[in-house]
């Protein structure tokens, strides 16, 4: 619709109601709700049935509330979320106002996923999860190829513990959290152990350990396995956690949410870089020197796996904690001597730091975990913190995260296709 500014020869776009509603994304109810705010002006159609509006003003009032309700920064037109989760400072990061990586060392993994979920701290909490549930979750894991990954068999686990919770639509605080408390420990469950004197009690470090090595687990290493849990926790928005959010914007239950976050994280440029770490890990031991295989990594125009951190100028704090932890496990000083190697070899020409991913790396190549475990511990640590940031989420605008497409296609109409 075309109308003319009184006194001007200027034609000025006009919007119908029930355009402009469309523009908005609201019901034409709520227009008029904006014209009495005074956040939109109307006119009277000279029929004197409904009212136009300005189309300039409708598109200003339209880009505004997605910045507001989607928190985008008016910098770059990046998504920017606003959180009480994770705080990351230069070299340090923080769990609700609090140094992560000492709540790390001095909190179980549990203790430190209640922190974040509600900012409290329940000493000696241990996550236990009812067995109808493993149950349902072992029977469908149990049920995929021998070649499934770690990912594949916790996603399943995930969808097949939704189907076990009638009350899994019940989107509150409480019913969430109970659901949290229930499905971490209920993934680990699922996942086939290593050990046959494996026991599903006590703390889920002790709980995971079974299902990754078949070493004898002493203290000093499920004490580095269950800080590694913990500082794993959370990391802000990285790509599996914002994938969460927009899962729990469209008010899916904590279970899909999850499924959503671990689809992400099977990507090869999310979860799997510790197993790469690993695999690069064993070949420098194997050789005895990192340079060659540097080298071969570089002459395949491969990245070094386990170096450096965008987020990061100076070493990962993740990593600094576990290599502090590792030094107290005898069988893990080749594993670490390896590492060192690797990162002073690269330091010749690129200043890079070790991160979290060359720590696991070292860990599980150490422990007799294969490749993949590292990408197994990061699922299940990060399964917390993508529950806070689902219960986040909930409070917010449903369908909040919506950004606009920004269309370079050929210009419509085009022609039928013959």
């Amino acid at each position: 619709m075309r109308d003319h500014e009184p006194g001007s020869g200027h034609t000025t776009r006009r919007l119908t109601t029930k355009e402009a509603a469309e523009l908005l994304g609201v019901k034409p109810e709520t227009v008029y709700a904006y014209v009495s705010r005074g956040q939109l002006s109307s006119r009277r159609v000279p029929t004197g049935r409904g009212s136009t509006f300005d189309a300039k003003e409708v598109e200003a009032l339209a880009r505004r509330n997605r910045r507001e309700s989607s928190g985008t920064s008016g910098s770059g037109g990046e998504l920017s979320v606003r959180t009480r989760i994770t705080f990351i400072d230069t070299d340090r990061y923080y769990f609700r106002g609090v140094d992560a990586a000492e709540l790390a060392v001095r909190h179980s993994y549990e203790e430190v996923a209640e922190w974040l979920w509600t900012g409290q701290l329940r000493p000696g909490i241990a996550f236990t999860a009812p067995e109808a549930t493993v149950a349902v979750a072992r029977r469908a894991v149990d049920a995929l190829p021998e070649h499934a990954s770690p990912t594949d068999r916790l996603r399943v686990a995930a969808i097949a513990a939704a189907t076990a919770d009638p009350l899994r639509f019940d989107l509150s605080e409480d019913a969430v959290l109970g659901t949290a408390r229930s499905l971490i420990p209920t993934l680990v469950a699922a996942l086939p152990p290593v050990r046959r004197d494996h026991r599903d009690t006590g703390p889920l470090a002790h709980r995971l350990w079974a299902r990754l090595s078949g070493h004898e687990a002493d203290e000093a290493s499920l004490r580095t396995l269950d800080t590694a849990l913990a500082l794993l926790v959370d990391h802000d928005l990285a790509a599996s956690t914002l994938a969460v959010r927009v899962a729990a914007s469209a008010r899916a239950h904590a279970y899909a949410a999850v499924s959503a976050g671990l689809g992400v994280l099977e990507g090869p440029l999310h979860g799997a870089a510790s197993g790469l770490a690993h695999r690069m890990l064993l070949d420098v031991l194997d050789r005895g020197d990192a340079a060659p295989v540097i080298a071969e990594e570089l002459r395949a125009g491969r990245r070094i796996p386990g170096l450096g951190h965008r987020l990061y100028p100076g070493e990962d704090p993740r990593a600094r904690v576990l290599f502090g932890l590792l030094e107290e496990i005898p069988r893990a000083a080749p594993a670490l001597a390896a590492a060192r190697d690797i990162v002073a070899t690269t330091a010749r020409h690129t200043p890079l730091h070790a991160n979290v991913d060359l720590a696991l790396a070292v860990l599980t190549a150490s422990s007799g975990m294969p490749a993949t475990a590292g990408e197994t511990i990061f699922a299940v640590a990060r399964t917390a913190g993508w529950i806070a940031h689902a219960l986040e989420e909930y409070g917010e605008r449903p369908l909040r995260m919506r950004p606009s497409g920004h269309y370079v296609g050929p210009r419509p109409p085009q022609p039928l296709p013959e």
